[in-house]
C-alpha cells in the first residue's frame, strides 16, 4: 500500500514522500523500513529519533519535520490512525469457510441465517436461531431456544446455555459459557443446602466483546444483562441478575457478585471485585485490585483501594503506609526520650518550695 492511499484511507495529511511502500505495522521501537509505526504516548517519544520505520503516524499538532527518508502521517488521534492501518494492512482472516461443516448438529426447528457459517461439531438446539452471516466455530453449543444476531463471531468451544439471546456484531472468545447456573444454594437446618433453580436467561446486547473463559451466569429469574457495547477481557466472572452497562470496559480476573448494576462507560481495571446487591454509577473508574463493599453513586469519579476509596485519599493513605516503618522508628524514639526525662525528674526530687512566713 503507498503511503497516499493510506493517508485518504485516515484522512490524514503526509510529511514526506506520498509514493513510501508501506508494507507491514510495527512497533515503534523495533520497525523496519517497509514499517508503519505511530507515536502516541509521550514517553514513547524518545523513540522517534531513531526508528527505522518508513512513516509514523503522528498528530497534526505535530510541527517537527521528519527526518529524512521518513515520512509522518499526522492525523487527529494517532493511535486510533494506526487501529485502522492495522485492519487495511493485516486483514483479519475468516474463521471458517462458508457454508456448514457436515459434522455440524442442527436441530430440525432451529433456524439457520442466509451467509451464517456452522463449523465442525456445531450443535445447534431446538428453537434455537443463528443470525444472518454469523460464524459458529467448532465445538461450539448453542442451547435450546437461544438466538445469535447477524454478524455475530463465537469462537471454539463457547457454549451458549438455553433461553439466552446473543445480540449483532457479538464477539465470543475461546471458552466462553453463557447461561451457567447463578451461584445460588440456600442452608438447611441439617448444615447443608439446596440449590435455588435458576430460571432466567442472560440477554447480550449489541456490539459486545467478551474474552476468552469469561462466564455470564444466568438470572435466578428475570435476566442477566450485558448492555450495547460493553468490552469484558478473559477470565471475568459476572454473576446472576448483574447488568453491565453500556461501554462499560472490564479487565481480566474481575468479578461481579449477584444483582450489582455497573453504569455506563465505566471502567473497572484487572482483579476487581464487586460485592452484590450495589450500584455503580456512570462513567465510574475503579482501579486494579480494588474491593467494593457499598454503593458509588456519584457519577465520573476515580476510586481504588481495598476497601474502595476516591483515588486521592487512597494514594494519600498509600503515602502514609509506606512511611510506617519510618514513623515506628521516631515513635519509640520519642518513648525512649520521654522515659529519660521522667527519669531525670524522678531523681532530681520534688521541686524546693519558697514559703513566706
Amino acid at each position: 500500500m503507498k503511503l497516499r492511499a493510506l493517508a485518504e484511507l485516515l484522512n490524514g495529511d503526509i510529511a514526506g514522500d506520498p509514493e513510501t511502500e508501506i508494507l507491514r505495522p510495527a512497533k515503534i521501537e523495533e520497525a523496519r523500513p517497509g514499517d508503519v509505526t505511530f507515536l502516541s504516548n509521550p514517553k514513547y517519544a524518545r523513540f522517534l529519533d531513531a526508528t527505522l520505520a518508513s512513516a509514523v503516524i503522528v498528530a497534526r499538532t505535530l510541527d517537527a519535520p521528519p527526518r529524512p527518508g521518513m515520512s509522518y502521517l499526522r492525523v487527529d488521534d494517532p493511535y486510533l490512525g494506526f487501529l485502522t492501518a492495522l485492519e487495511a494492512l493485516v486483514p483479519r482472516p475468516d474463521p471458517l469457510p462458508p457454508g456448514i461443516h457436515p459434522t455440524a448438529v442442527i436441530a430440525p426447528t432451529a433456524q439457520i441465517g442466509p451467509g451464517a457459517r456452522l463449523g465442525a461439531h456445531v450443535v445447534i438446539g431446538e428453537h434455537a436461531s443463528v443470525g444472518a452471516r454469523s460464524s459458529i466455530c467448532h465445538n461450539t453449543v448453542i442451547g435450546d431456544g437461544s438466538s445469535v444476531g447477524d454478524d455475530s463471531l463465537l469462537y471454539p468451544n463457547v457454549t451458549v446455555r438455553e433461553g439466552c439471546r446473543i445480540g449483532s456484531r457479538v464477539i465470543l472468545h475461546p471458552g466462553v459459557v453463557v447461561g451457567s447456573d447463578g451461584f445460588g444454594f440456600a442452608p438447611k437446618p441439617d448444615g447443608s443446602y439446596k440449590k435455588i433453580p435458576q430460571l432466567g436467561g442472560v440477554v447480550i446486547e449489541d456490539d459486545v466483546e467478551i474474552g476468552a473463559n469469561t462466564t455470564i451466569d444466568r438470572a435466578t429469574v428475570g435476566e442477566t444483562v450485558i448492555k450495547r457495547g460493553a468490552k469484558l477481557d478473559n477470565l471475568i466472572q459476572i454473576a446472576h441478575n448483574v447488568v453491565v452497562g453500556e461501554d462499560t470496559v472490564i479487565a481480566a480476573q474481575t468479578g461481579i457478585a449477584g444483582s450489582t448494576k455497573v453504569g455506563a462507560h465505566c471502567i473497572l481495571a484487572g482483579q476487581v471485585g464487586l460485592v452484590g446487591h450495589i450500584e455503580v454509577a456512570d462513567r465510574t473508574t475503579i482501579g486494579a485490585q480494588s474491593g467494593v463493599s457499598k454503593s458509588l453513586t456519584a457519577p465520573g469519579r476515580v476510586y481504588f483501594g481495598s476497601p474502595v476509596k476516591e483515588h486521592m485519599t487512597a494514594l494519600r493513605i498509600e503515602g502514609a503506609i509506606r512511611r510506617l516503618p519510618e514513623l515506628v522508628t521516631q515513635l519509640r524514639q520519642l518513648q525512649r526520650e520521654i522515659e529519660n526525662l521522667r527519669e531525670a525528674l524522678a531523681a532530681r526530687g520534688p521541686e524546693p518550695t519558697n514559703e513566706k512566713g
